[in-house]
């Protein structure tokens, strides 16, 4: 292989390891939840706190923090974030009752969001070769949803303690990597107001796809925070599981889903998925043998990547032509609404059934596929309208040749994302 010209390679490889890790902190908590209910002695909707006081602190400082970086730049909302989830995670293996536990995975939230909103947009800004970077980017994401219920399972084996403090040592690197090798664009990104900021929603299209995606993304929660508890397995089995749950999800985000795009185009893309992933949580629903249930939550992994594959590129094509502006909106609502995901299912096993959580995200999944069954060809009609160069378009103030920042990435954190 020849040589690739990157004078910031150092750089990009570390925020791309930086994203694997960030992702990898969302996974590293399934394999030990049971194991954290049993030893602090919380209930089933209590250790789903972990996961909804994650997301919604993300949620709800999406906006804030995409303003923040018109007044600081990228480079130090991103050295911050490391920063505070480095503190959370540390001081997360040291916590000694389910609501500190909580809070803190709340402020590791709190630096997630100020990571993902600047990590992209640095990358794209070091690197010459943008599509690279891109890929580069998008494939630590899916390693990390693929590897980091491993990592959660092999370290919880000591102690569920182990995988937070791993996470935030690394953090730590991270940070000092990021000091001493970032940098800034040489154009400090516009100044955003809060109105500006919220412009994306002015747009039906865009309105279409964030009510299909916070219907999805309560469904990917439901998944991700109550599946292990629903399979009732050990640490080691669980990691294993979801490392095959997050592989489908892998494949899904890297392989299949910007095929079938090319092949039946986006809108038809999302719907066939979508279709697929609610078969699924009905054969999770009715749970007739556990090797049934793993089966089909490798192919909701599956489903779940060719989702993400494309609903951020239509959310795009179709909101707010300041890529910041949408990219914080959009992320507003992926992670608003999975926030309560979590812990609806935690009281629904308790005082309902183990199966009446995969029935209600299916009730709520069947909403997303209506709405885009009706409105889909508004969405199709907005999103071809907008070209690829529109979609690459740096900002106004900044070219290639003078350092300046490709606003316009597929941030994909859950993406996020």
């Amino acid at each position: 292989m020849p040589r690739r010209d990157e004078p910031n390679k150092m750089a990009i490889y570390a925020t791309a390891i930086t994203a694997f890790f960030a992702i990898a902190g969302i996974g590293v908590v399934d394999p030990i939840l049971p194991v954290i209910g049993q030893e602090i002695g919380a209930t089933t909707w209590q250790i789903e706190l972990l996961f909804t006081a994650y997301v919604a602190v993300m949620a709800i400082f999406m906006i804030p923090v995409t303003i923040a970086t018109g007044r600081f730049g990228y480079k130090k909302i991103l050295a911050a974030g490391v920063s505070v989830v480095a503190v959370a995670a540390i001081s997360a293996s040291f916590a000694g009752s389910i609501g500190s536990l909580a809070a803190l995975r709340g402020l590791w939230g709190l630096g997630n969001s100020m990571f993902f909103v600047t990590a992209m947009v640095l990358l794209i800004g070091l690197a010459r070769d943008r599509e690279w970077a891109v890929e580069l980017y998008e494939t630590c994401l899916g390693l990390g949803f693929a590897l980091g219920p491993l990592i959660g399972g092999l370290l919880g084996q000591f102690s569920w303690r182990v995988p937070f403090f791993a996470c935030g040592i690394f953090m730590i690197v991270a940070l000092v990597v990021a000091v001493t090798r970032l940098h800034d664009p040489a154009e400090r990104p516009a100044p955003l107001t809060v109105r500006r900021a919220f412009a994306a929603f002015r747009r039906p299209a865009f309105v279409i796809v964030s009510i299909v995606v916070a219907t999805y993304n309560f469904v990917f929660f439901t998944v991700l925070g109550f599946g292990p508890v629903a399979l009732g397995l050990g640490i080691v089995p669980l990691g294993l599981v979801f490392t095959g749950w997050g592989a489908g999800l892998a494949v899904g985000i890297l392989v299949i889903g910007h095929r079938l795009r090319e092949a039946v185009g986006e809108v038809w893309t999302v719907g066939i998925a979508l279709g697929t992933l609610l078969l699924t949580l009905v054969g999770l629903a009715l749970t007739p043998a556990t090797w049934f249930s793993i089966t089909m939550l490798v192919i909701a992994g599956l489903g779940m990547g060719i989702i993400n594959a494309t609903v951020t590129d239509l959310a795009l094509a179709t909101g707010d032509p300041e890529r910041r502006v949408t990219t914080g909106a959009f992320n507003m609502v992926r992670w608003g609404f999975a926030a309560p995901a979590p812990v609806v299912s935690g009281l629904l096993a308790e005082h309902v059934s183990l199966a009446s959580p995969f029935w209600v995200a299916a009730v709520v999944l069947a909403v997303g596929i209506a709405v885009l069954a009706v409105f889909g060809r508004v969405v199709a009609a907005a999103a071809e309208t907008t070209t690829p160069e529109d979609v690459a378009e740096v900002t106004p103030s900044a070219t290639p040749d003078d350092g300046g920042v490709e606003e316009s990435v597929r941030v994909d954190v859950l993406t996020a994302r």
